[in-house]
């Protein structure tokens, strides 16, 4: 009877067991505060331990792979023009549009990649693959470059023509060339985004590096740029374009062995499938159900919390676009085994809504990308008419980026220390940072007043033209240095902000799509200040006139279309701010808040 009774004793009664239960709940509560909230796992697949992997000791890895890897890259791009005309003996209009299209194929590699990146092979792969791809391309062309592109030899210096090429060796400098700007623009979105994963957001301390790395990897990418513009295009000026290369190839296989180095240090975050079909699930099961009446609040839709996708945080109703709210209402006709089709999670309808309230934003970011693409090109092009002439050294007009590159890096690592507190201290507010959004506006206007001041320098550039040669002006070209550095100014506002905010209103599904829509918004820049140009050019052109950006310069009125393009800056300036008020930022839930509702 004894024994009888004590077997029927539950067992939590038993002052041992409670206390092993005891044990184990503080054993588990300490377990979850050494690993990372934001769900991210390390390289076997478990919840990533904080000390154990990622913070700055990955995120450096990652911030000199970017360096290297852009110092690879531009080393080609920055003068491929010059290398089109005067190694592949192309014409103007055929070196423009080599590189255009090139270029172009950068972009739309970038969208390849970051959709691979998110849906299929993951951050780190990707970044992996695609460098591996850019550093076989960047040997291919050093040896094709060696072999057979630059006959005779010394040939490819400015207005040296070098020999005609066979169709097999065109075909192997384009194989190599496309290689690159697949490698180049496969990797970029995906290791911004794996650099970001590096920093958990949920941790005050780490959200904030996060954010600060965001701002050294533009700082990276820059640094990079600034030696290839400087002691690479001298060296290619100079015809020594096969040194450049294996220059470039070199910093690309470093760059590589960078991020291979940090394999096991590294936080990662699972790819989540085709994002196109969890789309179309949300649209197909809204339309199915497109006569039940939508419940106010959200009230009773569905969300599964028996499953635990780790590294995926559920996303909170929100009451915007409420007829996606129709494929979150569970019927008795879905059943038991349910159809994704026909029945979707609030955090799936959420994810199509975050993407639908993005486009407004990302529309704006192309209108804005005018203003830097005028730089590229136009602010070139009015360098090129103005006095380059120090002692007996001609400044290449396009060296004159330089102070762009130097006032966006300096600018970038001076602005949590220095310009923020001094905007506290003149606004009189409390410690806290403007938004994201507050940001790119605050760049977008000190764009317009960059391309004003580049009409100003025109306008009075004219008024000297008839004291210099024909087609060049006695004014010096450092009166563009205020229009440069104003332009990177505005960058540094601009281009960190815009990949911070599309790295945070994306889910955590997208997050490399995310910014690969924010860096495709360039190439979107391009065309659409190109169109712009055509059209002014077709307009103010009539009538044997010269129009406003002739050939000559001189002949032309280029302060013009600067001015015309402030207004239209200051324009979506206008239509960016209306958007940006009605903008509701995304809210997920904690690690820690999932495991309580489970």
């Amino acid at each position: 009877m004894e024994s009888s009774k004590d077997s029927s004793q539950p067992l939590t009664s038993d002052p041992l067991s409670m206390l092993c239960k005891s044990d184990f709940q503080n054993a588990k509560s300490r377990l979850l505060d050494e690993c990372t909230r934001d769900g991210s796992l390390d390289w076997n697949g478990k919840p990533a331990v904080k000390r154990k992997t990622g913070g700055w000791k990955s995120g450096m890895l990652l911030l000199v792979n970017e360096g290297l890897a852009t110092l690879a890259f531009t080393g080609v791009e920055v003068n491929m023009v010059l290398f089109s005309k005067s190694v592949l003996r192309q014409t103007n209009a055929e070196s423009a549009n080599t590189f255009s299209n090139w270029m172009g194929s950068v972009y739309m590699f970038s969208l390849f990649g970051a959709f691979l990146s998110d849906s299929y092979l993951g951050r780190y792969l990707t970044c992996v693959i695609f460098q591996v791809i850019l550093t076989i391309g960047l040997i291919a062309l050093s040896l094709t470059t060696q072999a057979f592109m630059l006959q005779p030899k010394g040939c490819g210096r400015i207005g040296g023509l070098c020999d005609a090429h066979s169709p097999a060796e065109t075909a192997m400098f384009y194989l190599s060339i496309y290689l690159i700007a697949l490698g180049n623009g496969g990797a970029e979105p995906a290791l911004a985004t794996f650099g970001a994963d590096q920093f958990d957001e949920e941790e005050p301390e780490e959200k904030q590096a996060k954010t600060a790395f965001l701002s050294y990897f533009y700082v990276a990418l820059n640094l990079g740029s600034l030696i290839s513009e400087t002691l690479l295009v001298y060296i290619e000026t100079m015809g020594e374009y096969v040194v450049a290369f294996w220059i470039s190839t070199l910093c690309g296989f470093i760059a590589l062995v960078a991020v291979v180095s940090g394999s096991f240090r590294y936080r990662h975050f699972k790819p989540s499938g085709n994002p196109i079909s969890r789309f179309a699930q949300v649209l197909v099961a809204s339309i199915r159900k497109i006569k039940l009446q939508v419940p106010s609040n959200g009230d009773g839709l569905y969300e599964d919390y028996s499953r635990d996708d780790i590294g995926t945080r559920r996303i909170y109703h929100t009451s915007e676009f409420k007829f996606l709210d129709r494929a979150s209402i569970k019927t008795p006709d879905d059943g038991e085994n349910l159809n994704p089709w026909r029945l979707c999670t609030i955090t799936q309808v959420e994810e199509v809504k975050c993407v639908l309230r993005l486009i407004p934003i990302w529309l704006c970011t192309i209108l804005s990308s005018v203003v830097f693409i005028q730089m590229i090109s136009l602010f070139v092009e009015q360098g090129a008419a103005m006095n380059r002439k120090i002692s007996h050294f001609h400044i290449p007009p396009a060296s004159m980026t330089v102070f762009d590159i130097v006032s966006t890096s300096i600018f970038i690592i001076c602005y949590d220390k220095l310009i923020l507190p001094i905007y506290v201290k003149i606004t009189k507010r409390k410690p806290n940072p403007p938004s994201e959004l507050q940001r790119m506006g605050i760049g977008l206007a000190i764009a317009t007043v960059a391309i004003i001041t580049a009409g100003v320098v025109e306008h009075h550039r004219l008024k000297y033209a008839s004291e210099g040669p024909k087609e060049t002006s006695s004014l010096s070209i450092f009166w563009q240095t205020p229009q440069y550095v104003l332009v990177g100014i505005a960058e540094a506002f601009t281009y960190v902000a815009q990949w911070e905010f599309f790295a945070a209103q994306v889910p955590d599904k997208l997050k490399s799509i995310g910014l690969g829509l924010s860096m495709c918004s360039s190439a979107m820049g391009s065309y659409t200040s190109s169109i712009i140009l055509s059209v002014v050019m077709k307009i103010t052109s009539k009538d044997g006139k010269p129009g406003w950006v002739p050939a000559n310069l001189n002949d032309g009125h280029l302060d013009r279309f600067f001015f015309l393009c402030a207004g239209l800056t200051a324009l979506n300036l206008v239509l960016f701010v209306s958007c940006a008020k009605k903008y509701k930022n995304i809210v997920v839930e904690r690690r820690d808040e999932g495991r309580e509702m489970e």
